[in-house]
């Protein structure tokens, strides 16, 4: 009972998948023999499957791929058979060797390189020889790369960015959560709590980089659908701002390292510090907030979080500069420095003024003299 359960809940989680293979499938055999009139349509089921089995966000680039891949493939394979004659080795050796070079020189991907391989082969060992000069294969991995594409688009076509949006909350929510989660260990001076957080910042990075992929595949998903486009320019912002809050993650992680540290010392933790903390949590969550607002094209909102951002940001490090000034000890000052640096991060992120005006603000909160 135990693997049937695991079974069902795979089976739940991957049905996405399963289901858009086998409509790309048979939808691009029904195509190839019912409207083409190809009796022996191998390449576009083919292609719709590897097409799909790509990562969302790469799989219009891979159709192209995929298309030149076969053409290559059976372009030297149709010449080699009208030298040497089909299924003999000195075929397949020479075959095998042209296209895989002819691919390599090319610059060619690693899909496209097995593609035009496999196409070689199977022409050669599999299909009989044609004097046609109809490219019924070269057809094939068309028709085969368009229906996958056009497939992939029926999951998401009703909201193309609900995947993005929600992968934005995502990092964002857990984001917060872990400074909260720091603030707790700190304020309990618990060195197994600061050690938890610690380790769950260690995880952070790999939500970014779902978010990094969800960006790619909300462009790809945009950029069919002509009266969508308009969002493009949104989903571009938010790429641009992954590398900030890339940032952001990393500097929490550095903070809560500190953490750590800090919890080992005997002296108690002031007070300000878990305010300064929890107006980061804040920011990070109104920053969020502004970069979902922002995809769902709500200006109004996505100004409002983005100013809320920057009062809680420059409110975190306000306090946190105020402590600075006391002379406390080094993991401190290293804790009071990462909140400078993510609020500077967020405050990049939502785009709040050009980058001297930012630092400006920041520092005047700070209580650095102005430069």
């Amino acid at each position: 009972m135990g693997w049937f359960r695991l079974a069902a809940g795979r089976l739940r989680q991957g049905w996405v998948p399963i289901a858009e293979a086998t409509l790309a499938a048979t939808l691009a055999w029904i195509v190839d023999t019912r409207l083409i009139g190809h009796p022996q349509p191998f390449f576009a089921p083919a292609a719709a499957l590897i097409v799909l089995g790509q990562t969302r966000g790469q799989r219009i680039r891979r159709a192209v791929e995929v298309v030149l891949g076969v053409a290559a493939g059976v372009l030297v394979a149709d010449l080699v058979i009208q030298a040497l004659g089909p299924r003999g080795t000195w075929t397949i050796f020479t075959v095998i060797l042209l296209t895989l070079g002819l691919a390599v020189a090319v610059g060619a991907s690693t899909v496209t390189v097995v593609q035009a391989a496999v196409s070689a082969l199977y022409l050669v060992v599999v299909t009989p020889t044609t004097t046609s000069l109809i490219p019924f294969r070269f057809v094939d991995a068309l028709i085969g790369g368009g229906v996958a594409v056009l497939v992939s688009q029926l999951i998401t076509a009703r909201n193309p960015l609900a995947p993005l949006v929600a992968q934005a909350r995502e990092v964002f929510g857990r984001l917060a959560e872990l400074v909260e989660e720091i603030t707790e260990a700190l304020e309990r001076h618990s060195e197994p709590a600061a050690r938890a957080a610690l380790a769950r910042a260690r995880t952070m990075d790999a939500t970014v980089d779902l978010l990094q992929a969800e960006v790619t595949a909300a462009g790809e998903a945009l950029r069919l659908p002509v009266r969508r486009r308009r969002r493009l320019h949104r989903v571009h912002a938010v790429d641009a701002s992954i590398r900030q809050v890339d940032y952001a993650v990393r500097n929490v992680r550095v903070l809560a390292r500190a953490a750590v540290t800090l919890t080992r010392s005997p002296a108690g933790v002031p007070a300000e510090l878990f305010a300064a903390l929890r107006s980061l949590a804040a920011a990070i969550r109104a920053a969020g907030e502004a970069l979902v607002a922002d995809l769902h094209l709500d200006d109004a909102r996505a100004d409002r979080c983005a100013q809320e951002a920057e009062e809680a940001a420059l409110t975190a490090v306000r306090v946190a500069g105020g402590l600075f000034a006391q002379g406390p000890p080094l993991p401190l000052i290293m804790i009071i420095g990462q909140v400078r640096a993510t609020a500077i991060d967020l405050l990049r992120g939502v785009g709040n003024g050009d980058d001297a005006e930012l630092l400006g603000k920041v520092d005047e909160a700070f209580g650095l003299p102005p430069v």
